[in-house]
């Protein structure tokens, strides 16, 4: 089995965080793996995009995603730690993170269109459970539970776990 950190499925994403790939090679190389019958697993960074191309990078990811079979779909929310570019431009206002609340709609619009077949891993500072094999029976609980999430989670408090994180 092989991890790909493949962030995004959106090239103009993969572009502005210099993969140095495009969608496309993404659907390549995973169809390779495929037909050498390597399992693997994917992980889309949820809010690595910015506000700027939140929307596009969800949708095109999930569509890149959907025509491959991964076994496993991780997602982690960006945390912008001191001394890497994205903060460095965060803060001259060339890059504009996303709220919590905003990352968990990000991470809706990518699960309501997954349409992939396997084992779901997320990491999230609001600890819902949405984690576990099965994903497809699964996703209209896990649905739920982000829409549940994005209406009445302190978002202040998850504001302030993820500024006080020290690494991944």
């Amino acid at each position: 089995m092989t991890e790909w950190g493949v962030e995004s499925g959106d090239d103009w994403t993969l572009k502005r965080i210099n993969k140095g790939y495009t969608s496309q090679d993404i659907l390549e190389q995973c169809h390779k793996l495929e037909e050498a019958g390597i399992q693997y697993w994917m992980t889309f960074l949820n809010g690595v995009a910015g506000r700027e191309n939140s929307h596009e990078h969800a949708v095109n990811s999930a569509k890149i995603f959907n025509q491959c079979k991964p076994m496993l779909v991780g997602t982690g929310g960006l945390t912008l730690f001191p001394g890497t570019p994205l903060l460095e431009e965060a803060e001259r206002g060339e890059f504009t993170p996303l709220t919590e609340r905003e990352l968990m709609q990000e991470l809706l619009t990518f699960l309501e269109l997954l349409t992939c077949d396997c084992e779901l891993n997320t990491h999230h500072t609001s600890s819902m459970n949405l984690t576990g094999p099965d994903f497809l029976k699964r996703k209209p609980q896990i649905l739920e539970t982000l829409r549940y999430g994005i209406e009445h989670f302190d978002m202040d408090k998850l504001t302030r776990i993820r500024n006080n994180k020290q690494t991944l």
